[in-house]
């Protein structure tokens, strides 16, 4: 068939190049270059064991506080809240026990096979230099402050994570560099990262060109259909494309899309910020989340990269950059040796739904259009398997993942 991508991130050109291997025709919709969007400037995380979901049991109580502080892992503009407080009413409600349990199984299910789903896509694009697979710390300032976050490391644990105890001697022995501010670590053996992030999708999409795919440049405003199908996508640009399906990947742009397909979905942005530091005078060897702080720590090919902290202001309001600024200062009490001279700082929109969640299935009265969004702060862990299971459901496949808690109509049901 020929299929239109709408999106160039990680999720539309991993769904693409597994739709090619089925011997679909691809034609990506995206006015922006690939890898240039949040799949820029995220972490680099690609971690199994990334399952737990941003609301945890009790968070509530920190977010006064969080609020009233300028460095605080979170911050809400005030002209955005009206429109926030209705995701954000549906965000607590996805913060209890039971239901970060069921969350939690959820998405393990779906980051558990984050390498074996990148593996053929990187080894057809020549890229599997690009990702590395030396495990991740969680860091602490000791043993006692770790039993904050006790109950979801066990929850992990109990889902079939490997977190392995780390003292402050071997702490010191794995990272040299973080000696002195922390004391007590754990260690996940079977995570890894990417040590440049745009370059992985970058590397994928330019496969996908070479396996036929091409992009138009334009924005996706709507879709003819006709008798349960689409028949076209709708440009921006006055045209259209005809088609035999669609899939929308479109990350934090996709809602109104989703809209025009019969579903409403609750997107939001999390605003995302980072510095990197391209010479840092720091030497990691692996992912570092600095738990406490809210903060992720990896080194990359560009430099150490500092990641974290939420914006709610939605997709229109300008960056600012002072949530990176509190990124570096934080880092430079975290690494007394950080020296800061040539840095960069960013700002992606993280698409995120109430339950932490991302929508993957197909739509309900469209019988040839598919939804992969929503992948919140775990697009790079999921992107690959996400892309896989959606050519599954192409094909009439049964797929790896129990898509059922992701399926697309679900907040319209719960509402």
């Amino acid at each position: 068939m020929h299929i239109a991508v709408i999106g160039t991130g990680i999720v539309g050109v991993c769904t693409a190049a597994w739709l090619q291997r089925d011997g679909h025709r691809v034609t990506f919709l995206d006015p922006r270059e690939a890898g240039e969007a949040c799949s820029f400037g995220n972490a680099g995380s690609l971690s199994p064991s990334a399952c737990l979901p941003v609301g945890m049991p009790g968070m509530w109580r920190n977010v006064p506080k969080w609020l009233l502080d300028p460095d605080g892992p979170l911050t809400i503009r005030l002209r955005h809240l009206p429109a926030a407080l209705p995701w954000l009413f549906r965000f607590l409600r996805y913060s209890t026990k039971s239901e970060v349990t069921r969350i939690a199984k959820a998405t393990r299910d779906l980051l558990a096979p984050v390498f074996e789903s990148y593996e053929p896509l990187l080894q057809r694009a020549a890229a599997s230099y690009l990702v590395r697979r030396t495990g991740c710390l969680y860091v602490y300032s000791s043993r006692e402050t770790a039993d904050a976050w006790k109950w979801g490391m066990d929850l992990r644990r109990s889902l079939g994570v490997e977190l392995q105890d780390v003292d402050s001697d071997e702490l010191a022995a794995l990272e040299p560099d973080l000696k002195g501010r922390f004391r007590f670590g754990l260690y996940a053996p079977d995570n890894g990262s990417t040590v440049n992030p745009s370059a992985l999708v970058k590397a994928i999409y330019a496969q996908c060109e070479k396996d036929g795919a091409r992009h138009i440049r334009a924005q996706a405003n709507g879709f003819e259909t006709g008798d349960g199908q689409v028949r076209a996508v709708l440009l921006d640009n006055n045209e259209k494309l005809d088609v035999d399906g669609v899939v929308v990947a479109a990350g934090a742009w996709s809602a109104h899309l989703a809209h025009r397909l019969g579903l409403r979905i609750p997107l939001e942005s999390q605003r995302g910020y980072h510095v990197t530091v391209e010479r840092p005078n720091v030497n990691l060897n692996r992912t570092v989340m600095a738990v406490e702080h809210n903060m992720m720590v990896n080194p990359m090919a560009m430099g150490l990269r500092l990641a974290g902290t939420v914006e709610l202001a939605g997709l229109d309001a300008p960056p600012r950059y002072s949530r990176a600024e509190a990124l570096l200062r934080k880092g430079k009490e975290l690494f007394p040796n950080l020296e800061t001279e040539s840095k960069t700082f960013w700002m992606g929109h993280r698409p995120c739904l109430p339950d932490s969640m991302p929508v993957i299935g197909r739509t309900p009265k469209i019988e040839n259009a598919w939804l992969g969004f929503g992948h919140g702060h775990v697009g790079m862990c999921g992107g690959a398997t996400t892309g896989r299971e959606i050519a599954n459901l192409v094909a009439g496949r049964e797929t790896g993942v129990d898509l059922h808690p992701f399926r697309p109509d679900r907040f319209m049901r719960s509402h």
